[in-house]
């Protein structure tokens, strides 16, 4: 029945696998390769030559050279192929939409029938999101894919699979290392995005580009250490038993990873999951954010592009809406593994998935506990950073500052005398606080803070003010535990103060909350430190300094609520890896000598 299904929707949209959309596709490679050589042979022989090394093999393995900073991305050989015919391929010529990716070919979506009963019209195959910082006005379209475009997502995906677990280990870390070098070369266009995507600062958006390519790197030899070694079992460890069995361990992949980034780092949590699963030997469907999709696109493009000449269906990117494809992505039986990052919404995902590994991070409210001994200047510093950084829309940002009553007055004054420096504006000014992703986010932040404020807490900051998305930076004192915003996650940028008396009482706000990401503590006492972050139910501690995800190579993971399994390079490798065990049964026992 499937089968006959599955026909039926390839003949009422153009069967891709006939003849003639064969033959299409070919002229449309060609095409393509044709304009590279076009601008490859505008080259002198050196620039060709350093292109060519580039492209086809990458840095090698073992090199010492530094990696790019946002400083330095501006000058690889790379560039001398321009921006905007690296990424040409993924814009519609009609429209001027993004294209989604399947199969190593950037394509329009199928059409999709309305699903009323009796509707004749047609939906819009593109969506289109928003610019927070300029009054949501329209931003960027895309492809809206149906499930048509899912299911071929995922089978071409599986094909690939099956080819690149037969792949020399050395051979992916080397694509890695392409993709990276052409995040490098050509970052502008996906950091541009993300100011207009996200509203993240300039020089933020840069930045988490070289991060990303930093980590994509980091995977790759984080592999070629991880999936190289194995393991040797002798049978004459059980008792009874003679060593006449040998059982050979390695780790192998699970086939494809569904990755599912979130919009405040589209580009660096998706590279997170995208880099472990390919180095693994999997492939991957990657679903970007609404908010954030072009920034995903133009990073699938680098790996699409590095990945020349490997399986076409390795890396394959949907767009659309969560709402007609989330529920079909994530409870789809092509799915071996899924990496999610988000909110509430991975509760659902959570349910839809089958018997197959899961790795998700749920956000958080990360208390940051300060004892009567800290420094309250390092305090300070760290609850403005960690609490108005990207205006406070991070998992990991201080969502709660739990202050001992003796020393909190003078903390309050600190804080605040730091937040009057912070510069509220536009992200392509550099300001520190730009706006809020959206005009229902805003609206939900100062819910919290009118709540809070009615039930006798104190803006320490002035007045409440914001304009459209753009809410200024908020700390406000004496919160209770009758108030929501002691207890939600903002994801704005606005910092709760509630004081305390004693330990258990600080305890008892980092350890009610729901979520269980990350906390931290700051004072002078080690044994102080250590004993409370052993208390907290969080997934980490961090002592006198504010909550962070990074390095990308650290575990992070969370309780409770805020999560599944565990992140950080060899984490995510060893989630979507499987170990399999090869018996060797012996004639007779049989033991090695030195000697």
């Amino acid at each position: 029945t499937r089968g006959r299904a599955a026909a039926a929707r390839a003949s009422s949209r153009g069967d891709p696998s006939s003849g003639g959309a064969r033959t299409a596709r070919r002229r449309e490679r060609r095409g393509v390769r044709s304009r590279r050589r076009v601008v490859v042979a505008a080259l002198g022989e050196s620039e060709r030559e350093d292109i060519i090394t580039i492209v086809r093999t990458g840095p090698t393995a073992t090199s010492t050279e530094p990696l790019a900073s946002p400083s330095t991305m501006t000058t690889t050989p790379c560039d001398e192929v321009d921006d905007e015919t690296f990424y040409a391929p993924l814009r519609d010529a009609s429209d001027g939409s993004y294209k989604f990716l399947c199969d190593g070919e950037w394509r329009s979506a199928s059409a999709a029938a309305d699903h009323p009963a009796g509707a004749s019209s047609r939906r819009p195959n593109v969506v289109t999101n928003a610019n927070p910082s300029r009054s949501n006005a329209p931003a960027f379209s895309f492809q809206a894919c149906t499930a048509d475009d899912v299911d071929e997502a995922y089978e071409r995906a599986k094909m690939a699979h099956k080819r690149w677990a037969r792949t020399p280990l050395h051979e992916r870390a080397a694509a890695l290392h392409r993709a990276a070098a052409l995040m490098r070369a050509h970052w502008k266009p996906i950091a541009d995005a993300l100011v207009i995507e996200v509203a993240k600062s300039a020089k933020d958006a840069k930045a988490e580009v070289a991060r990303s390519a930093d980590l994509v790197d980091y995977a790759a030899e984080e592999g070629l250490r991880a999936l190289s070694e194995g393991g040797l079992l002798h049978s004459d460890a059980w008792k009874g038993t003679s060593r006449c069995k040998l059982c050979m361990v390695t780790k192998v992949p699970l086939g494809v990873v569904l990755c599912i980034p979130p919009f405040n780092y589209p580009v660096n949590l998706a590279v997170s999951k995208i880099a472990p699963a390919i180095i693994a030997g999997n492939a991957v469907v990657v679903k970007p954010p609404t908010q954030g999709a072009v920034a995903g696109l133009l990073t699938a493009q680098c790996f699409a592009s590095a990945l020349t000449g490997m399986p076409p269906g390795l890396i394959n990117v949907v767009t659309g809406r969560g709402s007609e494809i989330g529920d079909y992505l994530t409870s789809h039986r092509g799915a071996n593994c899924i990496s999610f990052t988000g909110g509430d919404t991975g509760i659902s995902v959570a349910r839809n998935a089958r018997m197959v590994p899961i790795q998700m991070e749920l956000g958080g409210k990360d208390a940051c506990v300060v004892f009567p001994d800290a420094d309250l200047d390092l305090a300070a510093a760290a609850i403005v950073k960690g609490g108005f950084s990207y205006s406070g829309q991070r998992c990991t940002a201080v969502k709660l500052v739990v202050a001992f009553e003796e020393i909190a007055d003078a903390l309050v004054e600190k804080v605040i005398a730091k937040v009057e420096r912070l510069t509220v504006g536009q992200p392509e000014d550099d300001a520190d606080i730009t706006a809020v992703v959206s005009a229902k986010s805003a609206d939900f932040i100062e819910g919290l803070v009118d709540d809070a404020l009615s039930k006798g807490a104190v803006a320490m900051t002035g007045s409440w003010r914001r304009e459209e998305n753009l809410i200024w930076p908020t700390l406000v004192d004496r919160v209770t535990d009758d108030m929501r915003l002691c207890w939600e996650e903002p994801f704005g940028p606005v910092v709760p103060v509630v004081r305390v008396t004693d330990e258990i009482e600080a305890l008892r706000y980092v350890n009610e909350s729901k979520y269980g990401l990350q906390g931290c503590v700051f004072t002078r006492d080690v044994d102080r430190a250590i004993r409370f972050g052993d208390a907290m139910e969080t997934g980490t501690v961090q002592i006198n300094g504010p909550p962070a995800r990074g390095p990308d190579h650290f575990p992070f993971q969370g309780f409770k609520d805020s999560g599944i399994g565990s992140q950080g390079v060899r984490n995510s490798i060893e989630c979507m890896t499987k170990t399999k065990s090869t018996v060797i049964n012996l004639s007779a026992p049989s033991y090695a000598m030195g000697g």
